[in-house]
């Protein structure tokens, strides 16, 4: 995985008021945190964090005010609404360094055309060297019948990743499609019903 640089400058001021003015100058604050050191209290620029976090689990190179360190974002705020970063924690971390991180799930192909595909994890948690995450995990779903169901511990995982999710752990499996028989048999529940009601009506009338 290549590196992001961003320039860091170190942050002062602290609380509410502070972190407006900062997000105000389309900058985020950061806290730089992880292997004993004290947390640093960072600012970034806002459109490069915006890119950078497009990226799942990517690694940021932070540079400038004494600080050159690789970071993983280990959480983001975003406004509700307008999507924008407001805040970053960030995980130091050194090459070399085995890291847990959940990587995406995605599928390729079609399963058989009786069935639908339900994919119940989205993400799968791995170990993996720190400049060395995997964009994520590729499952071959091409005609699975239905009934199919691949675990955690089937998937195959690329080079260098271990699993540290649960193995058992269903990531997809594949349903039958729903049949339209409970459709059909109501309607014509309805049309008894309406054939009793007109009877009755009949027998009131004479």
């Amino acid at each position: 995985m290549s590196e992001v640089r961003i320039a860091a400058e170190s942050r002062t001021t602290f609380g509410k008021g502070a972190a407006r003015k900062i997000r105000r100058a389309d900058k985020v604050p950061a806290v730089l945190y992880g292997h004993g050191i004290d947390p640093k209290h960072l600012t970034l620029p806002g459109h490069e964090v915006l890119l950078a976090l497009r990226t799942p689990n990517v690694l940021i190179r932070l540079q400038g005010d004494g600080v050159d360190e690789l970071a993983l974002p280990k959480g983001v705020q975003r406004d509700p609404i307008k999507g924008f970063v407001e805040h970053v924690d960030l995980l130091l971390v050194k090459r070399g360094e085995k890291v847990t991180v959940e990587i995406p799930v995605t599928t390729v192909g079609d399963v058989n055309p009786e069935g639908i595909l339900d994919l119940q994890m989205t993400s799968v948690a791995v170990e993996a060297e720190a400049t060395h995450i995997p964009t994520g995990v590729e499952v071959d779903v091409e005609g699975l019948e239905v009934g199919t169901a691949v675990t955690a511990g089937e998937l195959k995982l690329p080079q260098g990743a271990t699993l540290t999710a649960d193995p058992e752990a269903v990531i997809l499996q594949v349903i039958a499609k729903p049949t339209e028989a409970p459709a059909e048999e109501e309607g014509a529940e309805g049309e008894t019903a309406e054939a009793a009601a007109e009877g009755e009506s009949a027998e009131a009338a004479e």
